[in-house]
């Protein structure tokens, strides 16, 4: 399985104010699903299905730090190993290796730029967008 980008993830402080924005500027569909505050977001359709996304509500305020862009998720075969190469590269584990039940062993790391990404290994590979 190659490296891609399988999902996106965007945080948001008015949970309807950002669906009405990404409704009314792309289209996009969101459908609650897990958590309570949390939306599985379908970007395209049945001939060109797009990327698998979400959106929450934001866990806390942000911080001066704190990324303001989508944060993405790269489909790989093994957490562990990229996790030891996102540390010897110069990255820092931000959410060691997890577990999101039915969908794949999961990591968040920031890179030396300081940008959130996220690595998962899907137990199905249909989640791999």
């Amino acid at each position: 399985m190659p490296n891609n980008v399988s999902h996106f993830h965007i945080n948001a402080d008015d949970l309807a104010r950002g669906r009405r924005f990404y409704e009314t500027v792309f289209g996009w569909r969101f459908r609650p699903w897990g958590p309570p505050d949390y939306f599985l977001i379908e970007t395209g359709d049945s001939k060109k299905p797009g990327i698998h996304g979400s959106m929450a509500r934001r866990a806390r305020p942000l911080r001066a730090d704190d990324s303001h862009g989508f944060e993405c998720t790269i489909s790989v075969e093994d957490v562990d190993a990229i996790a030891k190469a996102v540390i010897a590269a110069g990255g820092t584990i931000i959410v060691p290796r997890n577990v999101i039940h039915k969908v794949g062993e999961h990591i968040q790391f920031r890179d030396p730029e300081g940008n959130v990404v996220a690595a998962m290994h899907y137990f199905d590979e249909s989640h791999c967008g």
